[in-house]
Order: structure tokens, then sequence, then C-alpha cells
């Protein structure tokens, strides 16, 4: 009997990150289909994440569904986030998205950029 297997999913979502997405998303005054996660060209080692609010999936977006929260992934952006780890980190000095991804050969001083 054949099994069809589903493909992991290319990023994964800890509770934080999840929950910080859905207070976005409530909190943005019109209604929304998800998040969308880009990667461009920025900063010093050579790519950087970007996350914006999503009203419509483009033709080729990955679509992942975590718990009731949809993330888009930009088709350009999913061979370097394949495996990654998004979190959501809150501290005395700055609070803010972090992305683990396991891909990244190096990161910039200030990290705010990536190189695979």
């Amino acid at each position: 009997m054949n099994q069809i297997s589903t493909p992991p999913s290319p990023i994964k979502m800890t509770p934080a990150a999840i929950a910080q997405v859905r207070a976005l998303l409530e909190s943005r005054g019109k209604p929304s289909l998800g998040i969308r996660i880009s990667v461009r060209t920025k900063g010093c080692s050579g790519m950087s994440y970007t996350l914006e609010f999503a009203d419509e999936k483009g033709d080729f977006d990955e679509e992942v569904k975590v718990d009731d929260v949809t993330v888009l992934i930009d088709p350009k952006a999913t061979m370097f986030i394949l495996g990654t780890e998004m979190d959501y980190v809150e501290d005395k000095l700055e609070s803010g998205f972090v992305f683990n991804n396991p891909n990244e050969k190096g990161r910039c001083g200030c990290g705010e950029s990536f190189h695979v």
C-alpha cells in the first residue's frame, strides 16, 4: 500500500511568534489573509528577513497554516528559509522576531543580515 507523505513545513513558529503575529493581525484595523515572509538583499552579510501584512496570496507564494495563522512565503525566499524556526523574543532592551535558520553560514555583527 502506498502512503502519501506531506513534505515538512518550510518554517516552524514558536507559540510566542504565533501569539505576536495573531496580535499584530488583530490590531491592524482591517482584515488580512496573514503575513508574508520575504528575504531581501540588505546589510553587510547579504540578506535580511522581511515581514509584511498579506491581503491576498500571490500566484507562487507558499502557504503555511500554523494554528489559525496563515504565513505566506515569497517564492524567492523559500530556499533560504527551509527548516527555519520563527520566534518572538522580548527583553529589557528590545523585542522582535528572531529567525533561527540552520542554513545560515554567518551573520553580520549587528544581527541585521545573514548569508547562506
